[in-house]
């Protein structure tokens, strides 16, 4: 009899023995090849020497002292190395343990920026539907996912939901995607107003939406036109990079992408790379300001929040990420891995959509693809698929719920920046086979 209470209570998932640059080998000697990173985690792969010699060289000298009484090496060094790569404007780093203690500090350093400028009348935040911003109270009440809320709903804090940019579904015929952007990137100026300005604090989107929708990126105009309507409100605008940054789609920060930089940004995911929990709120120069200069003190802390071992290890997956040149590779593997799924899946019966960027990708699945008419939910495609690939030994992550926390399927692809040309011919196919097999299914 074990112990441990897994996620799923009903089944029993194999152990995990040891890791092989892209492949995770369980007990019984099987090799999975980790398509997506686990959760959009793994991007230098399982066991890089660099960055395990990194955290074994922390232990031998430190592995943890309190930020309530100091600072560590790691983690000044770790601050600078993100700030030299940061959208302009952002200045100072928060370290904490993970991507849901990431937006928690972030909504609350949001609403006590404005209790330092004398607006402690601020008080709502708005989000987007179909959004995933963590699992603690505070990040599931502006999240967007329906069946990950429901639960909860009697607990959470009151916050609102605009549409998400989603143009495979929500375009209209003839609507160019800049139009289509500008259309509902003004949902939040409306929704400012109906609130009232003076009541919001702010406003929190993934650049490249992940887990929720499937890989979907804003399109061009968006971001601006949302950063643009932040500033006419006095309204914060937070940007969620924990699954799409950390180089995951391209370059260092997601948003870069779009030229648009936010008041607060926090990574997680790749930060660590799996090798460490670290995550990290990135703070504007002005909303530190207003705290420096008023209170000193952002009333906010974790135990492990600056662990000097987890910055070791975040630092050294930076150094390896700009030393072995993996953004570049990123975009290059992305492309390789667009191709190959686009010539297996592009006329596929049943896959309506392939999209995302660099190596963060999703497909979505369709009944039908002129209709874009759903599978029915009931039948739990997407949890066919992830079995049918752990038995071809292909760790890849479907989810269910794309539209509207219920209907719609899609498979998340994010796998380590050091895949090779035969893992994306291997991964191709096995999801291929993987895919097929789960629609055959009654």
């Amino acid at each position: 009899m074990n112990h441990v209470f897994y996620r799923h209570t009903k089944s029993e998932p194999p152990v995990a023995a040891r890791g092989e640059g892209m492949y995770i080998i369980d007990a019984a000697g099987k090799r999975y090849l980790d398509g997506s990173g686990g959760a959009a985690v793994s991007s230098l792969g399982h066991n890089h020497p660099r960055v395990v010699d990194a955290i074994k060289a922390q232990l031998d000298n430190l592995p943890f002292a309190h930020t309530g009484f100091f600072t560590s090496d790691p983690a000044e060094q770790l601050a600078d190395e993100l700030i030299a790569q940061a959208p302009e404007g952002l200045e100072r780093v928060y370290f904490v343990s993970g991507g849901s203690e990431a937006v928690e500090a972030a909504l609350k350093i949001a609403r006590q920026y404005f209790l330092e400028r004398g607006e402690p009348e601020r008080r709502h935040f708005i989000a987007r539907r179909q959004s995933y911003h963590g699992n603690t109270l505070g990040a599931l009440s502006v999240g967007g996912n329906v069946w990950r809320r429901e639960p909860f709903a009697p607990l959470l804090v009151e916050s609102h939901h605009i549409a998400p940019c989603y143009p495979y579904r929500d375009a209209r015929d003839h609507e160019s995607e800049e139009e289509y952007g500008i259309r509902v990137a003004d949902e939040l100026e409306e929704k400012i107003v109906e609130l009232g300005a003076e009541s919001v604090i702010g406003f929190i989107c993934e650049p490249v939406v992940g887990a929720t929708l499937g890989a979907v990126p804003a399109v061009p105009g968006y971001l601006a036109r949302i950063r643009d309507i932040c500033d006419r409100h006095g309204v914060l605008l937070i940007f969620d990079e924990v699954m799409c940054g950390m180089g995951r789609t391209g370059s260092m920060y997601a948003c870069q992408y779009d030229g648009v930089s936010p008041d607060l940004l926090v990574a997680a995911k790749g930060l660590g790379a799996g090798y460490q929990p670290i995550g990290a709120m990135l703070v504007s120069q002005r909303v530190y300001s207003a705290i420096a200069e008023g209170s000193g003190f952002f009333q906010h802390g974790h135990t492990y929040m600056g662990h000097p071992t987890a910055c070791a290890a975040g630092l050294a997956v930076q150094q390896v990420i700009r030393d072995e040149g993996l953004l570049a590779r990123v975009n290059n593997q992305g492309e390789k891995l667009t191709a190959a799924l686009t010539e297996r899946f592009g006329n596929h019966a049943h896959i309506g959509n392939i999209r995302g960027r660099g190596l963060f990708l999703g497909l979505e699945l369709v009944a039908e693809r002129t209709s874009k008419k759903t599978f029915e939910p009931q039948r739990r495609l997407h949890a066919h698929i992830k079995q049918q690939a752990l038995e071809r030994g292909l760790i890849c992550y479907p989810m269910g719920g794309t539209i509207d926390g219920a209907r719609g399927d899609h498979v998340l692809l994010a796998p380590p920046f050091i895949i090779e040309d035969t893992h994306i011919e291997e991964l191709v196919d096995k999801l291929g086979q993987s895919i097929d097999a789960a629609l055959a299914q009654q």
